[in-house]
């Protein structure tokens, strides 16, 4: 298929790399126009060039945005205004793993991972919707995980921060619905892919990717590891009209780790 989401203007975060990357080249591929946000200048700048060279010039642009900046949001939807001339997507991807047990998280690590996992979903949702009021319909998609659902005893701050992006996306959805916007509001759930966050993993623990990858598709009960376009393909599901009756739902891209 091509042209699922042409004439779309979409804002994504964390665009720098991994699924952010990933969705924003999907998103270009099927005719979205796509303003790239990330921390990382550079990276953005990357991803939206090769979009530009493959899909041609203006189709993506990139901008630098700490997603916990309250100010940088404001920016960042006025950027979407000035070179796509609205905003009918926004796809908050960006996110940190947060490190340590109960007894072993820090209280700064814990706000650290909120600020950028949380933060960032509500902030996004608050400055982009009065631009979305003016490009109807839109489509508001929040990652999350498939930990935001199901517990684990190693990562609570984690757990926490994206069972939260859970819960917000149903409150922005609905309140959507009862203004009579036609904007939507969905989550995504995935569990282990296949990003640079595995070579840090690898790294950390001194363990070849090869092998971390092995250990976290034995939990798996498709048996693999995903790979970001598996997630891609969910954004642009979400972001066309094919999702149309769709909102304050998760769209889990787990691998049957929640049919367990």
């Amino acid at each position: 298929m091509a042209d699922r989401v042409a004439g779309k203007k979409a804002l994504v975060t964390g665009g720098a790399q991994g699924l952010g990357a990933a969705a924003s080249r999907r998103l270009a591929a099927e005719g979205a126009q796509v303003l790239v946000t990330d921390v990382n200048a550079a990276g953005a700048e990357e991803t939206a060039a090769a979009i530009n060279e493959e899909h041609g010039a203006g189709t993506a642009f990139a901008l630098t945005l700490d997603v916990t900046q309250e100010s940088q949001w404001e920016a960042a939807v006025d950027a979407a205004q000035e070179h796509m001339g609205g905003l009918s997507v926004l796809l908050n991807n960006a996110g940190i793993g947060v490190r340590g047990d109960i007894l072993t998280c820090t209280l700064e690590e814990w706000h650290r991972g909120f600020a950028v996992n949380v933060d960032s979903v509500f902030l996004g949702c608050q400055k982009a919707l009065p631009l979305m009021k003016e490009s109807q319909p839109g489509s508001i998609i929040n990652i999350s995980s498939i930990a935001g659902l199901i517990a684990s005893d190693t990562m609570p701050g984690y757990n926490a921060s994206k069972a939260a992006v859970w819960m917000l996306t149903k409150s922005v959805a609905l309140y959507c619905a009862k203004q009579k916007w036609d904007i939507r509001c969905n989550s995504i759930h995935p569990t282990f892919v296949d990003t640079p966050i595995l070579d840090g993993i690898s790294r950390s623990a001194g363990i070849p990717k090869d092998v971390v990858m092995g250990k976290l598709a034995r939990q798996v009960p498709l048996g693999r590891v995903g790979e970001p376009d598996d997630v891609a393909n969910g954004v642009v599901y979400l972001a066309s009209n094919e999702s149309k009756f769709m909102t304050g739902a998760e769209l889990k891209l787990d691998g049957g780790i929640s049919a367990m």
